[in-house]
């Protein structure tokens, strides 16, 4: 059973091995801001878990396990975080709150969020639609059609 912390460390360690070929635990320690020690005990029990290549003193790498479940919960973050954005959250909240609801999000409404990013991007910022939502998002105020010319 893969726990948010495991996927939180598979996802951090594939973005720095994407970087630099191998990930080491002072990498890890930066990228999610903890103390080596918890790194390398978190490394023992991925490695263990067949999740990780470790070796002590040395870099990391992750199995072909541990690289699916990082692809997946990194697929999971980017549209969250398109979403959130979508919606007008700024850059830094986007990406925190996306890390945060990763974990907990039903395939359901994941889905739910893909079609409407699909949807959003099908019709374009410039169309009525997107316009419409734009103006909606900065000001609160809903125009409808009715109200359109008179805008």
């Amino acid at each position: 059973m893969v726990t948010e912390r495991d996927e939180d460390y598979l996802k951090s360690i594939d973005s720095i091995v994407e970087k630099k070929g191998y990930a080491k635990v002072k990498d890890v320690a930066k990228e999610l801001d903890l103390g080596p020690s918890t790194v390398t005990g978190m490394f023992k029990k991925l490695s263990k878990e067949g999740y990780i290549n470790y070796e002590k003193y040395g870099g990391a790498t992750l199995t072909p396990e541990g690289k699916k479940i990082a692809s997946a919960t990194k697929e999971i973050y980017g549209t969250l975080k398109d979403f959130l954005l979508a919606l007008g959250i700024d850059e830094q909240t986007a990406g925190e709150d996306a890390c945060k609801i990763e974990h907990i999000l039903s395939s359901k409404t994941l889905g739910a969020f893909e079609r409407f990013l699909e949807f959003s991007k099908k019709e374009g910022e410039d169309s009525l639609w997107g316009k419409r939502l734009k103006h909606f998002l900065e000001s609160g105020k809903y125009i409808g059609p009715e109200l359109e010319e008179k805008r």
